[in-house]
C-alpha cells in the first residue's frame, strides 16, 4: 500500500465521519437542544432555501452567465412543470411534464 493510497483511505474515512456527525447532529443528544424561537422558525425554511439555491442557477444560467435568449429548452419546461404542479400538486407528474417538454426541445430542436 503506497502513501497515496493511505492518504486516500484517510480522506475517505474522514469525510465519512464528518458526514455521519453532520447528519446525526440533532439526534446525538438525549434531550432536545434549546434553540431560540426565531431560529426554530427559520430552520423550517432551510430545505426550501437549499433547493432554490441549487435549482435556480440550473434554470437561469448557462456557463456562469444568465441565459440571454428565450430559445432555451429549460424555460418552457419549467413553466409547464410549474403549471402542472399548481394544477395537480404532484411531484412525479411535475417531473414527467417538465422532462416531456424539455427533451423534445433540447434534443429534437437543439435548443
Amino acid at each position: 500500500m503506497s502513501a497515496d493510497d493511505l492518504w486516500l483511505a484517510l480522506a475517505i474515512a474522514g469525510l465519512a465521519v464528518i458526514t455521519v456527525v453532520a447528519r446525526a447532529f440533532f439526534m446525538i443528544p438525549e434531550r432536545e437542544i434549546p434553540m431560540p424561537d426565531w431560529l426554530r422558525r427559520g430552520l423550517k425554511y432551510a430545505p426550501l432555501a437549499a433547493l432554490t439555491a441549487v435549482i435556480a442557477p440550473e434554470i437561469l444560467m448557462l456557463q456562469g452567465e444568465l441565459i440571454g435568449t428565450l430559445r432555451d429548452a429549460r424555460l418552457p419546461s419549467v413553466l409547464c412543470a410549474t403549471a402542472y404542479y399548481f394544477w395537480r400538486r404532484g411531484i412525479l407528474g411535475t417531473i414527467v411534464v417538465g422532462m416531456s417538454v424539455y427533451l423534445p426541445l433540447h434534443i429534437g430542436l437543439g435548443w
